[in-house]
Order: structure tokens, then sequence, then C-alpha cells
């Protein structure tokens, strides 16, 4: 299946001295994924902080498998691809 929606999700945990630069390679991160036509969020988890979970997100499963190929830091598992199911 190729049309529709797809996206990828990461859970990284990192300790406090760790969070600046990791919101830093996101922001590296965002600036990839936004030139190839897909979007990326980060989100924290509001009672643990340095617990985030990253979604990166396209209408062209294509153009999100092959931003996925090319990002600076490959996620740990990008054959975990999901795509939006028709309601």
């Amino acid at each position: 299946m190729t049309g529709g929606r797809s996206l990828v999700m990461q859970r990284t945990i990192v300790t406090p001295g760790e969070r600046d630069r990791f919101l830093e390679r996101a922001r590296q991160r965002r600036g990839h994924y936004t030139a190839r036509g897909c979007r990326y969020w980060v989100f924290e988890e509001a009672e643990l902080p340095g617990a985030f979970i990253e979604f990166t997100e396209s209408e062209d499963q294509a153009a999100l498998t092959a931003a996925l190929a090319g990002a600076p830091e490959p996620l740990i598992d990008p054959a975990r691809l999901y795509q939006e199911v028709e309601l």
C-alpha cells in the first residue's frame, strides 16, 4: 500500500544534561524532513522530562521512505512504518 498518509515514530529518553543537545539534533532533523516534504514533531512526556517521542509523517510514502533513508541520524527501526486507516 503506497497511498494515504504514512508515519514513523521513535521514543527516546535522554538525561537532563543531554536534553539541550537532543533538542538541537531534533531541530536539525526537522530541517532535513521538512526540506523533503515531510512533517516532523517532537513531544515530551509531561511527567517525565527527557522522555521524548518523535513523529515523522508524509502524505507520500515514497517521500517518507526516501527522507528516512537519507536522514542524518537513522531511526532505530525505520521498517515500522504506519499508514493511516480510512474510517
